[in-house]
């Protein structure tokens, strides 16, 4: 059933174009997005749920998903939101769209069976996840069992103790290689953020802003390095968000991606 509050305004969705993924030969195209207040922090304290976003940028976020592949986050995002992880926006040409879910989970800590996920993944309203684990974790029998029963897999990949730029350059990889993933759209948490703001490997940077300050006890996301070679650089200011968009610069992109095939 379509969602009548997944509605983008005109203005923004023609300012998102240039943003959208376009195709590669060799490669995921990948948007990094997010939502933050006004001093950086996307939580009030860690692994505490924090309401960011007006309800015109969460269509947005929607929208956005409707135009990929996969959403991708972190084991801190699932653990500490239950996120449902799939699409509600619905163009009047279609009357549903699907976006699989990806979580990082080093350690298979994530219960998929007590999720919110698999709730909308039996009332077909969602696709089962794709869980990364590190190559030594051994995943619960169980969660594996319901997982490949209802579409979803677990992937092991070395993640422990791997430089940065191996583990996502593998993380790309493999979504590519062997689940036909031609676009990412990376959501967080604040590890996973802070790890592509640091290594620059996406391609479009979306970044819904709050005009709120959350103090000192909030969780940041700010790259390790200084970053000043984004382009295209846009803003589109709603009833309470601002949005920056902006694209990679193809010499960061050559630097930091390293995907060999």
């Amino acid at each position: 059933m379509a969602h009548r509050d997944m509605i983008i305004d005109g203005d923004l969705s023609s300012a998102l174009a240039a943003y959208l993924p376009v195709p590669y030969n060799d490669r995921p195209f990948v948007t990094l997005t997010y939502a933050q207040l006004l001093d950086s922090r996307i939580a009030a304290q860690p692994g505490t749920r924090t309401v960011i976003s007006h309800q015109q940028t969460k269509a947005m976020t929607h929208y956005i998903r409707h135009h990929h592949d996969a959403i991708l986050v972190g084991i801190g995002t699932v653990l500490a939101d239950d996120p449902k992880l799939n699409c509600r926006y619905y163009l009047a040409t279609s009357s549903s769209s699907s976006i699989r879910p990806v979580v990082l989970d080093p350690h298979a800590k994530w219960r998929y069976s007590q999720s919110q996920l698999r709730s909308l993944v039996d009332a077909q309203q969602g696709l089962a996840p794709l869980i990364l684990v590190d190559a030594d974790t051994e995943p619960d029998t169980s969660e594996s069992h319901l997982l490949q029963a209802t579409g979803g897999h677990y992937i092991k990949i070395p993640v422990i103790g791997q430089p940065l730029q191996t583990v996502w350059n593998t993380i790309y990889k493999q979504l590519w290689d062997h689940h036909h993933i031609r676009s990412i759209m990376v959501e967080g948490g604040a590890t996973v953020i802070n790890d592509l703001l640091t290594l620059g490997n996406y391609d479009s940077l979306i970044v819904t802003i709050g005009p709120v300050f959350l103090g000192d006890k909030g969780v940041v996301v700010s790259p390790q390095r200084a970053i000043a070679d984004l382009q295209a650089v846009q803003w589109w200011t709603g009833i309470q968000d601002s949005v920056l968009m902006a694209r990679q610069s193809s010499t960061t992109l050559n630097k930091y991606r390293l995907i060999n095939y």
